[in-house]
């Protein structure tokens, strides 16, 4: 990021939101240290996080000998420059009143811490165990159907800010300029692998992809498999649910029973993949720098989406319970009304979702994937029907 990027931002992110503007102090580190010396909700507020989880985060970040104290500027001053960035979409110019430095310096820390980070990003980053997660294990709706399921995929697209000549590959369907961002994520709300960068106009189908074939790949364990909504194919380690049946529980209406197990299964699916849009969330919550395109060059913003979310990560391993987590914490899943007895359920119809054959996969492994998903509605339906005649 170099400062005369500052000059091309507009209005927003200039100066100091209102809310944060209260009794600032002369300078930068007296604003840091009052905030670690106050309560831990004003660290959460002014720098994303508990106080301790920030110091152990400059710990970490010193001892592996990726940021260092400097005459003028302590490790924990330049975490905080780069917090309080991210955490409320600022520019330079607007950091430069509290911290009182130039906008070169500012530029500077941000650009060391944020490389700091992205250093050590795959630490913060977990591939699924071999558990049955508590979310499914704990809710008979979920077990043992999803019992094989570690996460959910799904994509969402960041805004981006590129020159006028490179803008057309970046435009998605809405006619906004984004990058699609793919992620793969847990029930408990953690990221599980992120692949950033990809322009707005490229297909959700197409970046799975390319998170499939890359070097750094996403790994699906064997046996195993992710929730995926319909913008992807079913396919093997990736089920999706029934087209072409209602899905989500919000177009359902109180009272309302599933027809048949398709009707049932996408309900279900619905209630678990919810994660991501959760996931999601809290993210952009808590880094509200990507709400907005940042008038950076194009690799800092796709590496500021990363350590975005290895910074979630590292945060709700060391603090799960603070309050932007709470926000979006989900302690029991939606109700389904499940009462009243449903018209009998015809028999599922194999259906190879043709989308699938440009990963590879052949008819048969799509035949087979359509029919494990099948035996899973199948087994949750027969449960349903008995339940109630019980």
């Amino acid at each position: 990021m170099d400062s005369s990027d500052d000059e091309k931002d507009g209005v927003y992110g200039n100066h100091i939101p209102k809310e944060l503007n209260h009794n600032l102090p002369s300078n930068g580190m007296k604003f840091v240290d009052e905030v670690l010396n106050g309560q831990s909700e004003r660290c959460l507020e002014n720098f994303r996080m508990d106080k301790k989880v920030f110091y152990k985060l400059c710990d970490i970040l010193q001892s592996k000998g990726l940021l260092r104290h400097t005459n003028r500027i302590k490790i924990e001053e330049q975490l905080a420059i780069f917090m309080f960035i991210v955490g409320h979409n600022l520019r330079t110019r607007a950091v430069q009143e509290l911290f009182r430095y130039s906008g070169e310096t500012i530029s500077r820390h941000f650009n060391n811490v944020l490389n700091a980070i992205m250093a050590i990003s795959l630490d913060f980053f977990q591939p699924p165990g071999s558990d049955v997660p508590p979310e499914i294990s704990l809710d008979p709706r979920l077990y043992p159907y999803f019992k094989d399921c570690v996460g959910a995929v799904d994509g969402i697209h960041i805004p981006v800010m590129v020159g006028v000549d490179e803008q057309g590959p970046f435009r998605n369907k809405s006619g906004l300029l984004s990058q699609n961002v793919l992620a793969a994520c847990s029930f408990d709300l953690k990221f599980h692998y992120v692949l950033a960068g990809w322009e707005g106009s490229a297909s959700d189908l197409r970046v799975l992809n390319s998170a499939l074939t890359r070097r750094n790949k996403l790994q699906v364990p064997e046996g195993k498999y992710y929730l995926v909504d319909n913008k992807y194919a079913n396919m093997p380690g990736f089920i999706a649910p029934y087209q072409a049946v209602s899905y989500h529980t919000n177009q359902t209406t109180t009272g309302y029973h599933p027809q048949d197990a398709k009707e049932l299964f996408n309900q279900r699916h619905s209630l678990l993949r919810n994660a991501t849009d959760r996931i999601f969330g809290a993210l952009k919550e808590r880094f509200p720098i990507l709400l907005s395109a940042p008038p950076y060059p194009l690799q800092t913003q796709v590496k500021l989406v990363v350590a975005a979310c290895a910074l979630h990560n590292y945060i709700r391993r060391e603090k799960p319970d603070d309050w932007l987590f709470r926000m979006y914490e989900q302690d029991t899943l939606l109700p389904m009304a499940e009462s009243l007895l449903p018209l009998e359920g015809e028999q599922p119809i194999v259906h190879v979702d043709t989308r699938a054959l440009e990963f590879g996969f052949q008819t048969e492994q799509l035949e087979l994937a359509s029919h494990f998903r099948d035996s899973i509605a199948t087994e949750m339906w027969d449960d349903y029907i008995s339940g109630l005649a019980s």
